[in-house]
């Protein structure tokens, strides 16, 4: 028990108070920048290198729903127009507005009066991984650890359905898994929310030209919220989330 304390008290205070300021180590690759300088005559070694088909060329632009974060296009670009920053706010509300080009503004959400409204106090979310690697599945799992513990915003993943307020969708949804996400859906009670998490839940990913996928579902429910990634970072979730709830937070 007193060793035990002792590891306790090493550990200190480990909850991530400030979740909009903090700095991410260097290496992390979040939001793509695009130098405005122009591109070498027909080159499209980023086109040619992406394996999830996210660029876009004249004038270079990323699709974020379908980035998977590698480096590859900023490797082989001979006029090193991409970068990668560890910024971790990638969120948002419009699909469209995840394409970043050296001229387009940053991602962001906008705060819905009506979720406001309805889920600002208390928010329960139920998670469907539909033929997900489980690599968004383990970052959303990391939302309820000590460190960024996201039960204090009044927000939570519940077993059941029946008792969520939204869904959260990862995977790029597989045959199998596309009933399942269905009657999820059709058995939370309204009024809900969606959530598409990762590449593979906002776009396919690079499973987007697999014949085994079904993602009907996406052209029949609106979604509320993009969080793009592979897989997410916990704090662009926290962020994007927070953010369409216009919770207050330091």
């Amino acid at each position: 028990m007193l060793n035990a304390l002792k590891v306790r008290w090493a550990q200190g205070y480990q909850t991530v108070d400030h979740i909009r300021q903090v700095e991410l180590n260097q290496r992390f690759r979040g939001l793509p920048v695009i130098e405005s300088r122009a591109c070498p005559e027909d080159c499209q070694a980023c086109v040619e290198v992406c394996p999830s088909q996210a660029i876009q060329l004249s004038p270079v632009r990323i699709d974020l729903g379908k980035c998977i974060f590698c480096p590859d296009c900023s490797k082989v670009c001979p006029a090193e127009k991409i970068h990668f920053t560890p910024d971790y706010h990638l969120s948002c509300n419009e699909r469209e507005g995840l394409v970043v080009g050296s001229q387009t503004q940053h991602p962001a959400v906008k705060t819905e009066e009506r979720i406001k409204q309805i889920f600002g106090r208390s928010l329960k979310l139920r998670s469907v991984s539909a033929g997900g690697c489980n690599g968004c599945e383990m970052e959303l799992n990391a939302l309820a650890n000590v460190n960024f513990d996201m039960g204090r915003f009044g927000i939570e993943f519940t077993a059941s359905p029946r008792h969520a307020d939204g869904l959260v969708l990862t995977g790029p949804i597989s045959e199998n898994m596309a009933p399942a996400l269905q009657a999820t859906f059709d058995a939370i009670p309204s009024p809900k929310i969606v959530i598409a998490v990762g590449a593979c839940g906002i776009s396919g990913g690079v499973f987007a030209a697999s014949p085994a996928l079904d993602r009907r579902f996406l052209e029949k429910i609106p979604v509320d919220l993009y969080i793009p990634g592979c897989p997410p970072h916990p704090l662009t979730f926290l962020n994007g989330l927070l953010d369409l709830l216009g919770k207050k937070y330091s």
